[in-house]
């Protein structure tokens, strides 16, 4: 009797298989058509079967749907005949679009996968669920790097699913290409007729046995098969001139031709020839080397504007607070020079009682204090006899130790004076800040 798999390819069933695979196609599915009652009855026998990938103890899981992440590339194999509704992953002989699908979205996700590789060793498949998986494997291209590797050969549905890679590498002895599609029709009419059987078919509908295996061919027939076999190759053309980015025309003009190594390079359907180990290591070591830049390419660009939003509100309230203590401290720094600035004048050594008014309670430059101070008369201290001399001016840090020791001066950014400062027209008040400030000539009585 035969399974599912294999009456899928007959009855005029369009296949996208390369006819140099012919015979890797007949073992494979030789073997899957002898494995596939032991792996439904397994499968059958799953109490749970909610986990699609099964428990990682799950031996005959790990077996039949590999997920194999390896210094953070995930390998998919993609190798034997490749089959619709066929979602597992069985050995060298066939892998369903099912499964490469599902591995393939698990690995996008996967926070410890980098990189998806896809092995591929295959002649080809079933045109029923290719497209649909390739279109959807193409949409989230650009989230993660993809490589591709004919190890040895990609052909037919097998270059469709490779061709969603960034880059495809070809083993020096591997081929790719044979972008077609092909059905066929038997005619044992004439057998039927040599032994002696006549087939009657009893129907309704003008065309409800066309084609069938009784009766040859008839030309409008044939031309309605042709037509749908153009339309699927349409789309097969399509879908790899946008995947690797080639002319319709090109792609057309490959006549469905399969292609050794080097001539897959000059036709544009590979990017590079290489053993498939060495292939691998490079783009692993790629991988690694770019490690920095995958945390950026997971943040969206909603979370980079809030992030973004979020730093600049903080730099302003800390520029604010930075700034407003910077501009109390370089006010206060200025206006210390300015007050030194006037009482180091001679102008104001020869007035230091109206100099220190005019440092303290005016806001005035040192040049407009020294023009302002010149229009009044020399003062003429006098000294005690047992006052000390003083130095020849303020020691370091001797003017903020006179600020903060007086009443109230407040020196600040404006210059201002306090209206409750005490008064500089008291003379002793005058000596003891002169004398404080080292002015000389100037001592308090003791």
């Amino acid at each position: 009797m035969t399974n599912r798999y294999v009456a899928a390819f007959q009855d005029h069933q369009p296949a996208i298989i390369s006819a140099s695979g012919r015979a890797q196609f007949e073992m494979c599915m030789t073997r899957l058509a002898a494995a596939l009652p032991e792996i439904e009855e397994k499968m059958a026998a799953r109490a749970d079967d909610s986990d699609w990938w099964g428990a990682d103890d799950d031996r005959w899981m790990r077996f039949i749907r590999p997920y194999v992440v390896k210094d953070g590339v995930l390998q998919i194999p993609v190798k034997g005949v490749l089959l619709h509704d066929f979602p597992y992953q069985f050995s060298s002989y066939a892998t369903g679009y099912d499964y490469i699908w599902r591995a393939f979205e698990r690995g996008m996700g996967d926070l410890n996968v980098k990189g998806i590789a896809l092995v591929v060793d295959s002649p080809g498949g079933m045109v029923a669920g290719c497209f649909e998986m390739v279109d959807k494997m193409f949409a989230m291209r650009g989230k993660k790097p993809i490589e591709g590797f004919a190890s040895e050969s990609a052909y037919s549905a097998a270059y469709a699913t490779i061709s969603v890679a960034d880059r495809i590498t070809v083993t020096r002895t591997g081929g790719v290409g044979s972008i077609g599609v092909v059905t066929s029709h038997v005619d044992i009419s004439q057998m039927m007729k040599e032994f002696g059987w006549v087939v009657t078919f009893i129907y309704a509908g003008k065309h409800k046995v066309d084609g069938n295996a009784y009766e040859a061919l008839s030309d409008d027939v044939k031309a309605r098969i042709q037509a749908r076999i153009n339309d699927l190759y349409g789309i097969f053309v399509q879908t790899v001139a946008r995947n690797r980015g080639l002319d319709e025309k090109a792609v057309r003009d490959t006549e469905a031709l399969t292609y050794g190594a080097p001539e897959s390079l000059s036709v544009g359907l590979a990017d590079a020839i290489g053993a498939f180990d060495d292939a691998l290591a490079d783009f692993t070591a790629s991988l690694n080397l770019n490690e920095g830049d995958e945390t950026m390419a997971d943040i969206t660009q909603a979370q980079l504007d809030e992030a973004v939003a979020t730093a600049r509100a903080d730099g302003v309230t800390a520029g604010k607070a930075e700034g407003h203590a910077a501009g109390l401290k370089e006010g206060a720094t200025a206006e210390r020079t300015r007050i030194n600035g006037i009482l180091a004048t001679d102008v104001a050594k020869a007035r230091p009682k109206a100099a220190l008014s005019t440092a303290l309670k005016t806001d005035m430059s040192v040049e407009a204090a020294t023009a302002f101070l010149a229009d009044f008369d020399e003062e003429k201290p006098v000294a005690t006899a047992d006052e000390k001399p003083a130095g020849a001016g303020a020691p370091a840090g001797m003017m903020e130790s006179a600020m903060s020791n007086s009443e109230n001066p407040n020196v600040g950014t404006g210059g201002g004076g306090d209206e409750n400062a005490s008064s500089l027209s008291d003379p002793k008040s005058i000596l003891a800040l002169a004398s404080a400030v080292g002015l000389k000539g100037y001592a308090t009585k003791k």
